[in-house]
């Protein structure tokens, strides 16, 4: 609801899995959903899947004031949203401030005017800053969406996007690769050879290099990838295009293969033998899938590698024998 906008990547029903929406729903969803939750546990409630502040204000102030009550009852901490750039003015938000709104996600997708028109978005660059800039002000924490091969983007203009979602004050930001559905523009363009989808491979090296300023900026990601849903996952919903059930992992898997190689040539370890030390919460995403980034390091530079966790280490400690020279990344999200 909310979005009169056709952006060419858009099938808002698929995309959020919800064909219709039923007011008197909403309190049955959020009680069905705080009846999972376990005591102590930090919950919001979230309107996602459609441009929550261009609906119908009577509307969206009821389900704030429904909202409100679970916060005021103590069930739950605070309220987020999500909508676009166009859709926040500052009468949007003096409402959003009378209720207990923390978090406004804006959806960006690109800073690049070029493909903000190429998309069909509908909105310029200056005013999807504009809105990061209104949304901070206005006291609210700001997360950032960003997309992935839309038409006309390159990856020099997503690393952009990604520095300026950084530099516009964002508390976290969301990665999402292209994927085309059916029954949308993008799958018209695609049709007539216009628009050519990232494979998944392609698709997770972009990524990865986002995934890498937001980092070095100290802004966590939070989302890679749509959600896994049983409708996103479908041949009959996606017509192509990198839609991976574990893209998360793969982006990862890739930005700390590029991380390793980076760290092996800095230290002039390539073609030795080395051992790596990284925060065991962090193992499986630097050793990869079945091992796949240590099979790529040797493959590629000859480096034999292990890889090994420890609790009390922060970025990656590189040791050859037993000597040891670090160089810290940024600390893992």
């Amino acid at each position: 609801m909310g979005c009169p906008n056709q952006c060419v990547f858009c099938n808002q029903r698929s995309i959020s899995g919800c064909r219709e929406f039923h007011e008197s729903d909403v309190k049955m969803m959020i009680e069905q959903s705080l009846a999972t939750v376990e005591d102590g546990a930090e919950v919001e409630i979230a309107f996602f899947g459609g441009s929550f502040t261009g609906i119908d204000r009577d509307l969206m102030c009821r389900l704030l004031e429904l909202a409100e009550g679970y916060v005021r009852a103590g069930s739950v901490s605070a309220i987020r949203l999500s909508t676009r750039p166009d859709y926040i003015s500052e009468e949007i938000l003096s409402i959003l401030a009378r209720y207990s709104v923390r978090t406004v996600e804006l959806g960006i997708q690109s800073l690049s005017d070029k493909v903000l028109t190429a998309s069909g978005r509908g909105h310029s660059a200056e005013q999807a800053r504009n809105a990061c800039r209104m949304v901070r002000k206005a006291g609210f924490s700001l997360v950032g969406q960003m997309m992935i091969g839309l038409p006309a983007s390159t990856e020099d203009d997503e690393i952009a996007t990604a520095a300026e979602i950084c530099s516009l004050g964002a508390s976290a930001a969301r990665i999402y690769p292209t994927v085309v559905f059916y029954d949308t523009p993008l799958y018209t363009m695609m049709q007539n050879g216009e628009y050519t989808p990232l494979d998944v491979a392609s698709a997770a090296k972009r990524s990865a290099a986002a995934l890498r300023e937001l980092i070095k900026n100290d802004v966590p990601c939070i989302r890679i990838g749509l959600c896994a849903s049983e409708d996103l996952l479908s041949a009959e919903t996606v017509a192509q295009g990198p839609n991976h059930p574990a893209m998360g992992e793969l982006v990862w898997n890739e930005f700390y293969y590029e991380e390793i190689k980076r760290l092996l040539a800095d230290k002039h370890l390539l073609g030795e033998s080395a051992e790596l030390f990284v925060n065991q919460t962090e193992l499986s995403k630097v050793i990869g899938h079945r091992r796949s980034n240590l099979i790529r390091i040797e493959r590629e530079t000859g480096t034999k590698l292990k890889v090994r966790g420890r609790a009390d280490v922060k970025g990656m400690i590189l040791a050859k024998g037993t000597e040891t020279s670090g160089r810290s990344t940024k600390p893992c999200i």
